[in-house]
């Protein structure tokens, strides 16, 4: 690969290999070369700015969680080399909470969850990224409630004034990477299968997904089948029926020895005015940071990975009604 390491064999195995470098060997001091000086990392909870704010974060997660593993369920990736690339890295996390941090005291107890990370490479160096875990799973794991935890945080980092507020379209900016993906067909599918669900046409689910289709979804959830899948999706949609889906960046790989895949980031924006997910509505202005993949198989969409953050959602909510 042009202006790599010539110990990356390809694109996936620079992102899983730096992965591992930087999480399970503990280097995490070699983020001052494979990421940026500058690079803005966006996650529902909040805009970092720079690798020093990330080396930051890396350490305390590890502080909590010294033995994390970060296995790499699958890399799709767009791009070229030469242009820069962008890669959708779906992690499966396992983890002890051994350590004192954000989650509190420490519990002892083991969890798993999932982390998709789009992160945009050029001459072995990461300099954008959108990061979306699975904040909710992880919190459900150690004993708390996504609502409750939400308040928590707000309370301990000083109430709603003070407190780190979560990431909308508004605190963006606008970093190297503008490219919105490629145009393989099974992007192209997967995208107008979630805007078909966000316009509230569910019918979609039953002539696209496998009967025997598995959606795998935040707070450590499984939803088998059509029925569960499309209870997931219209509990999430009804929670804000007026607000404005759209997708920002789309990718389509079929590679040797994988079902065809895509990777989907999109967001969805506007009023929380309808009941479902989130309780009762509440007229809070929501921003929801979302990323999927999709594996397909001879009889449609045999599995659906989707991730938005439970607790950035409750937060924002919190925050509207006053509530510390």
């Amino acid at each position: 690969m042009q202006g790599f390491h010539p110990k990356f064999k390809d694109f996936p195995d620079f992102i899983l290999g730096i992965t591992h470098e930087i999480w399970e060997e503990k280097q995490v001091e070699t983020l001052y070369h494979y990421y940026s000086d500058d690079i803005p990392v966006r996650s529902p909870s909040s805009l970092v700015i720079g690798n020093k704010a990330v080396i930051n974060a890396t350490h305390e997660t590890l502080s909590e969680f010294p033995d994390r593993q970060l296995l790499g369920e699958d890399v799709i990736w767009s791009g070229s080399p030469e242009e820069g690339m962008l890669s959708s890295h779906r992690i499966f996390s396992t983890a002890t909470h051994l350590g004192a941090g954000g989650f509190g005291m420490p519990t002892g107890r083991k969890l798993c969850y999932r982390v998709i990370a789009d992160c945009h490479a050029i001459a072995n160096q990461i300099n954008d990224e959108w990061l979306v875990r699975d904040f909710g799973g992880i919190v459900h794991q150690l004993g708390f409630d996504s609502k409750e935890f939400a308040l928590q945080q707000i309370r301990d980092e000083g109430g709603i004034a003070s407190c780190n507020k979560p990431f909308n379209a508004d605190m963006d900016i606008k970093g190297p990477y503008l490219g919105t993906g490629n145009d393989n067909e099974w992007g192209i599918l997967f995208s107008e299968i979630l805007t078909s669900i966000m316009s509230g046409k569910s019918d979609i689910i039953q002539r696209r997904y496998d009967r025997s289709g598995k959606g795998f979804y935040p707070e450590n959830t499984i939803a088998v089948s059509f029925s569960e899948i499309e209870a997931f999706w219209m509990s999430f949609r009804n929670s804000f029926p007026s607000a404005t889906f759209a997708i920002h960046h789309k990718i389509g790989r079929e590679d040797p020895f994988l079902p065809p895949r895509a990777a989907v980031r999109w967001s969805l924006s506007g009023k929380h005015d309808g009941a479902g997910r989130f309780g009762n509505p509440t007229g809070t202005d929501i921003y929801v940071m979302g990323i999927s993949h999709a594996e397909f198989g001879p009889w449609g969409l045999r599995n659906e990975y989707t991730l938005f953050d439970d607790v950035a959602i409750w937060k924002q909510i919190h925050i509207h009604k006053g509530r510390e």
